[in-house]
Formats: structure tokens, C-alpha cells, sequence
């Protein structure tokens, strides 16, 4: 079975394509320097509507006045 370009680097350097291969480690810092957040999250169709987006600024609106209403009387 022949194997595919793209998992031969020695190949891809021949023809001058500079190989670029992430290592695990490098991956799992990056996770780790993000934290619980994690990326960025996925963009559905859902999200580009108008009342989506006014629904998740209603919802961070109200987060942000209860955060405050919890925050002004302790």
C-alpha cells in the first residue's frame, strides 16, 4: 500500500514544502495556558441570526446585573 505525501515530510522537503508538524506537548501547553475557556467556540448557523444575537446579549445583560446585584449588597 503506497503511502500518502502528506505523512512523508522527507518526501515534501524535496519538493520544498516546508513541513510543519505540532507536537503533542506544544498542544497540551497551549490547552493549558487557555484553561478551563478551552478555544474559541464553534459558529453555527443559529449563531448569525439576529435574534440569536440579541438573545445572548439579553442573557450576558442579565448575568452582568445580577453579578452587580449580588456584588452591591453583600
Amino acid at each position: 500500500m503506497r503511502r500518502r505525501a502528506t505523512a512523508e515530510p522527507a518526501h515534501l522537503r524535496k519538493r520544498g514544502v516546508k513541513v510543519v508538524i505540532p507536537e503533542k506537548r506544544d498542544q497540551a501547553a497551549d490547552r493549558a495556558k487557555k484553561g478551563r475557556r478551552g478555544g474559541r467556540p464553534v459558529a453555527t448557523r443559529d449563531d448569525k441570526t439576529p435574534e440569536s444575537y440579541l438573545a445572548g446579549l439579553h442573557l450576558r445583560a442579565s448575568m452582568i446585573w445580577i453579578r452587580d446585584l449580588t456584588q452591591t449588597t453583600s
